[in-house]
């Protein structure tokens, strides 16, 4: 699709759609639990979706009303074997956190994605899991989906420390931890966002937390509750940006999520001299809103114990580093390479084509700033945080057309995202 280029200024208020990261989390844990489940403010993209049907062919009933969906627990002994192979779409959070939940069945099932999920490794959930008594099989030796697996009544309880930093692989290791028999004990790598371990306690479920130790006792009963899904930073992101870079912008975003493990980027923002503001703070949602306008920006250092904190957002941090002076080093983000594209080199690929100066590294990028940006044809290679970049970035060309292929990846998270797109655009 062409994407529209040079805006002349942005203004206005954006209400951002739910957390994807916390609408797969109520989905789970409203089908483990015992009871009606009922979710507001979720997120309707189709990872999401990927995650309900899934569980409804888990056997359990979902009802989705369009203002809330309606989760008829089951509990974790309620789940049924499936008639089919289970469809995770795009969706490495529903494979990996799903394959922590079925560790505790002992029934045989077969998870599939589609053509980008398929190139996903899933050794790091896979590994553990075989340890306490998991029968798993994928291609080849990182164990790359469909993913053959059949869990056990017997589940074993686990002492594994990561040797990654992911959020997905430990709420795996709860889901399935929360099955065994005895006491496991889980241990990060570096703290990563915590909407599990929040969740479990809201739904009556018991860990202890002890700075990257993590300890869940097994065979543990849920009840179902009411939740609502703040704002999802990520998608958040992409309007801050947006705010940031365009000349005479001023953009206030509505319902952001603010968990202290999501706010790496808030971070940055200010650490570059963005003109950045958090009102209406709702301290129990964990969610403010956030106002941003056009900024001088400066270079910064990007590495450490914050990228968790925003491993989402690098894509576009990486274009707000091209429109600041001098250079901007992103560092010890190797996780970038195994999202839905390597992040790494792609959006490298993307932003170069259009004019930037961005050296792909092992475990990053260095970007030098400031660089004007012209028209280009950029895929999203089926990753939707590509595509929204792409999008931003494109405000900024005054010369040549932006063509954006396979943009229908961004519905993956954001499905109205072209829709306030140009509810912001002054003409």
């Amino acid at each position: 699709m062409k994407l529209r280029t040079n805006a002349k200024q942005l203004k206005g208020q954006l209400r951002i759609p739910g957390d994807k990261s916390i609408s797969h989390r109520s989905i789970i844990f409203g089908s483990l639990a015992q009871g009606v489940t009922t979710v507001y403010d979720i997120l309707r993209g189709e990872d999401v979706l990927s995650t309900m049907q899934v569980f409804r062919d888990l056997g359990v009933d979902i009802k989705d009303e369009g203002d809330v969906v309606e989760i008829h627990g089951r509990g974790f002994k309620g789940l049924r074997a499936p008639q089919n192979a289970l469809d995770m779409g795009n969706s490495g959070t529903s494979i990996r956190l799903i394959s922590g939940v079925l560790a505790g069945q002992d029934f045989e099932v077969e998870m599939f994605g589609d053509d980008s999920l398929s190139k996903r490794p899933m050794d790091r959930v896979t590994i553990p899991l075989r340890q306490m008594g998991v029968t798993v099989s994928g291609r080849t030796e990182r164990d790359l989906p469909p993913l053959k697996m059949k869990g056990s009544k017997a589940l074993k309880p686990i002492h594994y420390q990561l040797p990654v930093a992911s959020a997905q692989v430990k709420s795996a290791l709860i889901f399935a931890a929360l099955q065994a028999d005895g006491e496991s004990i889980i241990i990060e790598k570096e703290k990563t966002r915590n909407h599990t371990e929040d969740m479990l306690k809201q739904f009556g479920g018991h860990l202890e937390v002890k700075g990257k130790e993590i300890r869940i006792a097994g065979k543990q009963e849920l009840t179902g509750q009411k939740v609502t899904v703040p704002g999802d930073i990520s998608s958040a992101a992409f309007w801050l940006v947006a705010g940031l870079i365009v000349p005479n912008a001023k953009l206030t975003l509505k319902n952001v999520g603010i968990n202290e493990t999501r706010t790496g980027i808030l971070e940055v923002i200010k650490a570059m001299g963005g003109k950045i503001k958090l009102s209406d703070k709702d301290e129990t949602a964990k969610a403010a809103t956030i106002t941003v306008e056009s900024s001088q920006l400066k270079g910064t250092e990007i590495g450490g114990d914050i990228i968790p904190r925003l491993i989402d957002e690098l894509p576009v941090i990486a274009l707000l580093a091209t429109q600041a002076e001098g250079k901007t080093i992103i560092r010890d983000a190797e996780e970038l390479k195994v999202k839905e594209t390597d992040r790494i080199q792609v959006v490298a690929d993307a932003l170069n084509a259009m004019g930037a100066h961005i050296t792909p590294t092992d475990d990053g990028m260095i970007i030098e700033g400031k660089t004007n940006l012209h028209g280009a044809k950029v895929n999203t290679f089926g990753d939707h945080r590509i595509g929204m970049m792409t999008a931003i970035a494109a405000l900024l060309v005054a010369d040549g057309d932006v063509e954006l292929e396979r943009a229908e990846a961004i519905n993956t998270s954001y499905p109205s995202f072209f829709s306030d797109l140009e509810r912001i655009i002054q003409d």
